[in-house]
């Protein structure tokens, strides 16, 4: 529902009500009271016949379902404009006889009483709407309230598991160091490993040749 759309109908509501009972006052008014009632009346239904555009502005710029049910609602004022209308004309023509006369006072009356209930609960039922609108506006804040405090909640989580994933890094890569050293110092070791082999056959070589040519030249001799 439309908050600016309630406003003009309360405004309508009132000004109805209002009007329906000048209406009923200048049906028992005669000369120039008459005439200026009447006149009053009228400058009434103008402000009415605002309010009605107002209303109809409003509601066509809502949303389809909600213009509808408000466009609905607003045949029923035009309807009952038009019947204030037709009210003051009879009132204006002054063809009204005395008994006509009593009869649309008594009509008048029960308009009166009638605007006035209805007024009542529209306003009634306006202002439970308003109620209802400020709870589910304090239950939203209270929602985003919350909502809020575990996004902060959730942000300070991902921040730690944040931090410890850095340390977990940097510890892989302290790690990862350790392991390239060792790497180099094992290849290192290695490669002496080699040449120690080689060195150690070559004496070996060495020795044979010479204990070969010992024991040849014992031989010989």
């Amino acid at each position: 529902m439309s908050e600016v759309f309630e406003g003009y109908e309360r405004q309508y509501c009132e000004l109805s009500a209002n009007l329906s009972k000048k209406c009923t006052a200048a049906a028992a008014l005669g000369g120039e009271q008459k005439k200026q009632k009447v006149s009053d009346i009228r400058a009434g239904l103008e402000n009415a016949e605002d309010l009605i555009r107002k209303m109809d502005l409003e509601a066509r710029s809502l949303q389809p379902n909600v213009k509808t049910m408000l466009l609905a609602k607003l045949r029923e004022y035009k309807s009952d404009l038009n019947n204030l209308k037709s009210e003051v004309k009879r009132i204006a023509s002054g063809n009204i006889n005395p008994d006509a006369r009593d009869q649309l006072l008594e009509s008048g009356m029960a308009d009166a009483l009638t605007a006035s209930t209805n007024q009542r609960s529209r306003l009634v039922m306006t202002t439970e709407r308003l109620n209802q609108s400020s709870d589910r506006i304090r239950d939203s804040r209270r929602t985003m309230l919350e909502t809020e405090e575990l996004g902060v909640s959730i942000l300070q989580d991902l921040h730690s598991q944040r931090q410890a994933l850095l340390h977990a890094n940097n510890t892989l890569h302290g790690v990862d160091d350790n392991i390239g050293k060792s790497k180099r110092i094992l290849t290192a070791m290695s490669r002496r490993m080699n040449r120690n082999k080689w060195i150690i056959g070559i004496i070996i070589a060495v020795l044979i040749i010479t204990i070969a040519a010992v024991l040849y030249f014992k031989r010989v001799k």
